[in-house]
């Protein structure tokens, strides 16, 4: 596909502040570069502990969502297996913060758990967010295959530099976009020219927005159905159990199945906690991090194929847009990300999806 110069310039101001990020101080991607890694992160000993500890846990979803129904089982699953010396305090629907502020929460030790799309961690660890390439997967078993896979686990430990343990990689599913009634639904490229619409602070999904020649802006999630009643979106993009679980179809019309990024979500931990822990309440921890990692990923793939009827009995109107022109028009996304991550990275992420 041929880019016009400003499409260039635009991508490639992307790639000189996503490198800026890895090493330079700062905020969120879309205004200036993020924060370098802590000079020191000093793990606590293990006799630092005071039990019972208190994890603060937060989220930006309300508790019906998958992550939330599977981190109230995990929490229960902990405190009753560690006999109540790790006890896990749940904050749900941003009551900590946007997604942003509970993994900057985590950097400096206000938050003890989160777990976000692998897009948020990505301005700290660039590479983390690779998953959420455009229409990268077909399915979610391919998607789960990769993130399982060493090419990412072996990611992992880059956010370690800024005091985050993976624990897990739960699941949001794939990104479609949703659009006001005046707005009308999203059948080919064109109709995303303009479009004002809310994403995460997910550099990814933003350009592959910027691709399609839409406006993206980062929006507390928390905050969003107000900023639409307000005017300030025609639009948003999340995937469908998020969409149904939210009630988003109370300010959004259409639901366009565009399936344009695939959501992985890393669960992580307070990196100076989790090695302050004896080593057998980091198994618990940890076996029931993966059991969660299970039941989240069966309930959103179900969610997704039983909630497209259910949002059209709230009301919306589902259609289904030729992808082929999208994923055309997005190619030059993974040209510029293959300079970011490496085309090393790259190639073994199109091997593994093969």
């Amino acid at each position: 596909m041929k880019y016009t110069l400003k499409k260039s310039i635009a991508l490639l101001s992307v790639l000189a502040m996503l490198t800026a990020s890895a090493c330079d101080s700062g905020s969120k991607p879309a205004e200036s570069a993020a924060p370098a890694a802590p000079a020191e992160q000093s793990a606590a000993s293990e006799s630092s502990l005071t039990y019972p500890v208190t994890i603060i846990a937060g989220y930006s979803t309300n508790e019906e969502d998958p992550r939330g129904v599977v981190l109230g089982k995990f929490k229960e699953t902990v405190e009753s297996e560690t006999n109540g010396d790790v006890i896990i305090e749940i904050h749900p629907s941003g009551e900590l913060g946007s997604d942003g502020d509970l993994i900057k929460g985590i950097i400096d030790g206000s938050v003890g758990m989160t777990v976000s799309s692998a897009g948020n961690y990505a301005q700290y660890a660039t590479k983390i967010g690779v998953s959420a390439l455009p229409f990268l997967f077909g399915d979610f078993e391919s998607a789960w295959k990769f993130v399982d896979s060493d090419t990412m686990q072996n990611i992992n430990p880059d956010l370690e530099a800024f005091n985050m343990h993976v624990l897990a990689y739960f699941d949001n599913g794939f990104r479609c976009v949703t659009t006001t009634e005046a707005v009308g639904p999203i059948n080919t490229v064109a109709d995303m020219e303009g479009l004002n619409i809310r994403t995460p602070e997910n550099q990814i999904v933003m350009e592959t927005m910027s691709a399609l020649k839409a406006n993206p802006k980062s929006f507390p999630f928390a905050e969003l159905k107000d900023a639409i009643r307000n005017g300030q979106f025609d639009a948003q993009e999340n995937p469908i159990p998020v969409i149904y679980n939210n009630k988003l179809y109370e300010v959004q019309k259409y639901l366009s199945i565009t399936n344009h990024s695939y959501d992985a979500m890393p669960l992580t931990i307070d990196n100076t906690i989790w090695t302050a822990l004896n080593p057998e309440y980091r198994e618990i921890i940890e076996k029931a991090a993966k059991t969660a990692e299970t039941e989240d990923r069966d309930l959103v793939k179900q969610q997704t194929e039983d909630f497209v009827s259910a949002l059209e009995k709230e009301g919306m109107v589902v259609n289904y847009p030729d992808l082929a022109p999208f994923k055309e028009a997005t190619a030059g996304v993974m040209d510029v990300f293959a300079q970011i991550y490496g085309q090393e990275l790259i190639d073994e992420v199109l091997k593994s999806v093969g």
